[in-house]
């Protein structure tokens, strides 16, 4: 008899042991499932933050864009409308010049009016918008631009487009502006399972490993922007052989929680 209270003794402890083993487990599970969701939503909230930011970023950079289209190009055409209008008035013969001049102006307020308007180019495709910027860089004559795609194998998804062109759009950027280059090649790829973009100028190039100019060019941030959709940015560049950058961003089969909303 006290051979089997001793028994049900230790079976009771053990299944006591058991029970406590397993709400403590439960306890730290909870515990962990608890993080992890507090951790997504953390990082939810600071990709909503930067996609905002980037939009920010690329409607004051088509502001800038607009207003240099409209002092250099625009308005010098309707300047020279206004000369040749003079000249006509003595010269009848000068009027198809003014004919052409205008006609030349109304087309490129056309292609400035699809920067303009948002819905424009909401419904555009990411290669169409990169090609957007690189007939403005021709027509504008800030370099010598080209640009070559296969066919579009997959839709992205809206946010992922929105930062991938704020990456080429600030490589595009320093090109202009600091590289001195006289050509800009453009090639998107897609393929099954990725997109591939690479672009390269002919520009003075520059030592990669100097960190004051890597801080210079935002090549940390143009980095950073990559992490955000699980994207690898490489930037390549040498002293007098000019710069490049590569983009390569496999497709998601799921999209991420933070992708789910249409962009704003």
């Amino acid at each position: 008899m006290q051979q089997q209270d001793t028994v049900i003794l230790i079976a009771s402890f053990t299944l006591i042991m058991l029970i406590a083993i397993i709400i403590f487990l439960f306890l730290i599970f909870q515990k962990r499932k608890n993080t992890l969701l507090l951790q997504q939503k953390e990082a939810e909230k600071k990709f909503e933050t930067a996609i905002a930011e980037t939009q920010i970023e690329i409607r004051e950079e088509t502001l800038r864009n607009i207003s240099w289209e409209l002092h250099d190009n625009i308005g010098q055409l309707l300047t020279l409308a206004k000369i040749q209008v003079n000249i006509a008035q003595d010269n009848p013969g000068k009027l198809e010049e003014v004919t052409e001049t205008i006609t030349k102006s109304l087309t490129e307020l056309r292609s400035l009016s699809k920067l303009i308007n948002p819905d424009a180019i909401k419904g555009l495709s990411l290669t169409e918008v990169i090609t957007l910027e690189i007939e403005r860089f021709n027509r504008l004559q800030f370099i010598k631009a080209t640009i070559t795609s296969n066919e579009e194998v997959e839709v992205l998804d809206d946010k992922v487009e929105v930062i991938i062109f704020r990456i080429l759009q600030e490589f595009f950027t320093n090109t202009i502006k600091h590289s001195k280059a006289s050509n800009l090649d453009v090639t998107i790829h897609y393929d099954k399972d990725k997109l591939v973009i690479h672009a390269k100028d002919d520009g003075i190039g520059f030592d990669i490993k100097d960190s004051n100019t890597q801080q210079g060019i935002g090549l940390c941030n143009i980095q950073n922007r990559g992490k955000l959709i699980d994207a690898k940015v490489t930037l390549d560049s040498e002293e007098g052989k000019g710069t490049s950058i590569t983009l390569r961003y496999h497709y998601k089969k799921k999209s991420l929680t933070a992708l789910d909303n249409e962009v704003g």
